[in-house]
């Protein structure tokens, strides 16, 4: 049982300073056991700085207040923010070092509509404008970085964005800076987001960006599947990422995997690289399971994705780029996926025409080699796979071995269509395309999977336990 009594003694003092004559409300006591990367020798709830979780009143400066008050203890063996059962309405926050944040069952954190709680920043460095415009964006909703061992975790807590506040504003071109995230964490290592519901997020949901040593685990994403750019999990210029157990549900990709655009990314230099992804469930009529890029100009490598399942999703795995990305897509390993009502299981686009300017490079062209896919099902495809590589750079060293793709009854009449692809394939039905010949049954094992783990999968959880006293 982690000791806490050092710094309840302080928060009956800041209790005093927040909370006023709510200070004679009796305290209860909750005990808490969870698996962490880190477990924090100090804790105190969000209600010791007078928070109320009535889902009317902001607690934006209760939450501030905790984490700069807590940060004191930060140094001494990490701190723990408990978010008691309640509706906690808030804008944006940050969090510091050694740090967790636990959200209770019933828990519910708020996105707030008031946009004067959400701080305007520049845009990302590797994106050289915002997303929605050019200008900077907005704070995500829990925010950090040049962090080191930051935890966002609970009992399954939810965080609303409350996300139809800003799809209306989307929609309407009324908005000046690109929408807010829910979790984003820049410059910083060692991350664990766990354990959570995340539900309606403005934009994306979760984006680790410039980090390092990320778990992504047990999170259920949740948004209509028409909203605009709700992507679930997207690592952008990030190592040693592992997402797991994962169920998405969402207006566009499901795990986005990106690392810059254009010559921004180009310039800024810093790709993807050594990540995990298991145990996906996708629902995503109109977007991919996996997409890598369209923003993938500082790179992407080395991604590992095992025992997927997508579901009347547009497409199983999906490549994005275009002339002007530069970089990389290489060195991709997918294999034991099931795809149920699918417009195409595979999909490949030289020419995705998303530019943040008119100054990319016309001569920056991006290499995509190493494309693994195997072992294999799915029902109800409409087209196997369309493949799109850019004219005098041939996507190559396709391999695809051991896939059945049951198509629909109305299904298109060439499944396959390949341009400016070079591969092969082995066990593959429908037949494919002339540029990926099968080469027989002997060849069924030629799309490796790495045996090797990576640095990511070597980080084991703790299990900490704690006793929560607040009123």
């Amino acid at each position: 049982m982690m000791k806490i009594t050092s710094l309840l003694a302080v928060a009956f003092v800041l209790f005093s300073a927040y909370g006023g004559a709510e200070g004679r409300k009796v305290r209860r006591l909750d005990a808490l056991e969870y698996p962490a990367m880190s477990c924090r020798a100090h804790s105190a709830s969000l209600t010791d700085f007078g928070a109320v979780g009535d889902g009317q009143t902001s607690n934006t400066k209760a939450f501030k207040a905790a984490v700069d008050q807590l940060s004191r203890f930060a140094p001494d063996g990490g701190v723990q923010l408990y978010v008691p059962a309640g509706k906690w309405l808030t804008g944006s926050f940050s969090l510091v070092s050694h740090f967790t944040l636990y959200l209770h069952r019933d828990a519910v954190l708020l996105a707030s509509q008031d946009m004067t709680e959400w701080p305007v920043l520049t845009p990302l460095p590797s994106y050289g404008r915002g997303r929605d415009a050019a200008a900077g964006r907005y704070q995500s909703l829990i925010f950090g970085t040049n962090l080191t061992d930051v935890i966002v975790t609970g009992d399954n807590g939810t965080i609303d964005g409350q996300g139809a506040f800003w799809w209306q504003k989307f929609h309407g071109g009324k908005l000046k800076y690109t929408r807010p995230y829910l979790i984003e964490f820049m410059f910083t290592d060692t991350i664990q987001i766990s354990n959570l519901t995340l539900l309606n997020s403005p934009s994306w949901n979760v984006h680790p960006v410039y980090s390092s040593n990320i778990l992504v685990q047990g999170i259920t994403i949740l948004a209509p599947v028409k909203s605009p750019n709700t992507d679930g999990i997207n690592p952008d210029s990030c190592t040693n990422v592992r997402i797991e157990d994962c169920y998405i549900v969402s207006g566009d990709d499901c795990v986005a995997v990106k690392s810059g655009w254009d010559e921004y990314g180009i310039a800024f230099g810093m790709p993807t690289q050594q990540l995990v992804i298991r145990r996906l469930t996708c629902i995503s009529p109109y977007s991919a399971t996996i997409a890598l890029g369209s923003e993938m100009s500082g790179g992407i490598r080395d991604v590992r994705a095992e025992d997927i399942v997508a579901i009347n999703t547009e497409s199983g795995i999906r490549i994005k780029t275009a002339i002007g990305r530069g970089a990389y897509v290489k060195d991709i390993y997918v294999k034991r996926m099931t795809m149920h009502t699918m417009k195409w299981a595979f999909k490949m686009d030289g020419d995705y025409k998303s530019h943040p300017d008119t100054h990319y490079d016309p001569k920056a062209l991006p290499v995509i080699q190493n494309i693994n896919y195997r072992d294999m099902v799915a029902e109800n495809v409409s087209v196997a796979a369309r493949f799109d590589g850019i004219p005098g750079d041939t996507f190559t060293g396709i391999c695809i071995a051991n896939v059945t793709l049951g198509m629909t009854p109305k299904h298109k009449k060439y499944p396959w269509t390949c341009t400016d692809v070079q591969g092969m394939t082995s066990g593959v039905t429908p037949s494919p395309c002339d540029s990926l010949p099968d080469q027989g049954p002997e060849k069924i094992s030629a799309c490796d999977f790495p045996a090797d783990s990576l640095p990511i999968d070597e980080v084991k959880l703790k299990q900490c336990s704690y006793r929560i006293n607040y009123f």
